[in-house]
């Protein structure tokens, strides 16, 4: 979820970018050129940009490791960042959010913004602040918490 806040910013709190050639190994990430770990660190968050497998935001721990990460070799960067940690809260209300509105069982578990089948009709939205209706998403129901972290 932190990758798709960071996504919606355009702000991805990065206070340095590695460039080259990566390898991800047993959830470690190495320079393949000279085979040095990359310094990050303990609970810091990490942007992987060009991989296959590992594309997004992630935290490292030093006892854990980065047990999701898939082993390869890839041309890309690796972002380290210093996301504030009222963003992290953020996201994870927003994760909270979706799990409860968005997902199965809620009015809000179908894919489509409308449907309209056999004289039946609906539409999902919300009003907006300017009185317009607007659809109902996270990023809506998020919007004056996000505003203040968004880059233009």
């Amino acid at each position: 979820m932190l990758s798709e806040v960071c996504h919606e910013l355009r702000n991805w709190f990065d206070i340095s970018r590695l460039f080259g050639k990566f390898e991800v190994k047993n959830g470690v990430v190495t320079s393949y050129l000279d085979s040095s770990a990359i310094t990050i660190a303990d609970g810091q968050y990490f942007r992987i940009v060009g991989s296959v497998f590992n594309d997004g935001v992630w935290e490292y721990s030093s006892s854990e490791g980065i047990g999701d990460l898939v082993d390869e070799v890839f041309d890309g960067a690796v972002w380290l960042l210093a996301i504030p940690r009222e963003v992290i809260a953020l996201s994870e209300r927003i994760d909270e959010w979706k799990n409860k509105y968005a997902g199965v069982g809620s009015a809000g578990m179908s894919p489509f913004q409308s449907e309209s089948f056999g004289g039946y009709s609906y539409s999902k939205q919300s009003a907006g602040g300017d009185g317009t209706a607007k659809s109902f998403s996270w990023q809506n129901a998020f919007a004056n918490d996000l505003n203040q972290w968004r880059k233009i």
